[in-house]
């Protein structure tokens, strides 16, 4: 199967793969002309990295975790499970941090609105 090919059945851009390809999370075959060819299972490949990507883990991280695809056995399959922990981890500590952005976004926000309420009262007369 060619580039453009494994693109359409994957749903990815031929950058996409040529991306994968330079990462080490997808192989192909050269043709005497140079053409990249792969295999009718790359399909499948291409849509779990897409799963991994859309769960937020790094080209890194999947990197690390194929084994666990390509050499199934207890011991890659503990390790991908101790990468994909540090990984959960590493996102709720991040989501804690958006979190608290978002809390000091609404602080402000709402000392906003109580500024803009004060504007919208009318003046007071002045005594002499």
């Amino acid at each position: 199967m060619r580039i453009g090919e494994l693109a359409t059945a994957g749903g990815v851009s031929v950058r996409s793969l040529r991306y994968y390809e330079e990462q080490g999370l997808l192989t192909s075959v050269r043709s005497p002309s140079g053409q990249r060819h792969f295999k009718d299972t790359d399909v499948d490949r291409v849509v779990f990295i897409q799963r991994l990507y859309a769960a937020g883990l790094s080209s890194r991280t999947i990197k690390d975790l194929l084994p666990c695809v390509d050499a199934p056995s207890e011991a890659t399959s503990d390790a991908a499970m101790e990468r994909m922990e540090r990984e959960r981890e590493r996102l709720t500590a991040h989501i804690d941090d958006l979190t608290r952005t978002r809390d000091a976004l609404d602080g402000l926000m709402a000392t906003n609105r109580a500024h803009r309420r004060t504007l919208r009262q009318p003046a007071r007369p002045r005594s002499a």
